[in-house]
């Protein structure tokens, strides 16, 4: 069995969730890895448009974990707008992960686990 690295793997989420240590991660593997600024975008569906990934993986984490992880200024009412920023792009999400409580290697954990998954339906 092998996994089709050449598939576009698209990240979304929220500031803080993860995206950027696991987009590493899965690079470092050799996988082909976009990562879409969607919440800083007004256009709801910019993650399909600019990204065109063929998986999407959408990454969330709370504000306080959010806040915790980085420095961040800013409010929980703009922790609510990057939440409803990106509805479209959770909605559409092939993966939905949590990473309050995960390691960056849990995370990657359940993401490859996905993705052999996912190589096995495809391959």
């Amino acid at each position: 069995m092998t996994i089709n690295k050449e598939l576009v793997v698209g990240l979304v989420g929220v500031c803080a969730s993860g995206k950027t240590t696991l987009g590493a991660k899965l690079r470092a593997r050799g996988y082909k890895i976009k990562h879409i600024a969607q919440e800083h975008s007004f256009v709801k569906d910019m993650w399909k448009k600019i990204g065109k990934p063929d998986l999407l993986i959408f990454l969330d984490a709370s504000y306080e974990t959010s806040m915790q992880r980085r420095r961040l200024d800013w409010t929980p009412a703009d922790y609510n707008e990057q939440q409803r920023r990106l509805e479209h792009a959770r909605e559409h999400a092939d993966l939905h992960i949590q990473t309050d409580r995960l390691s960056a290697e849990e995370v990657e954990a359940q993401v490859l686990k996905f993705l052999k998954k996912v190589g096995n339906e495809t391959g």
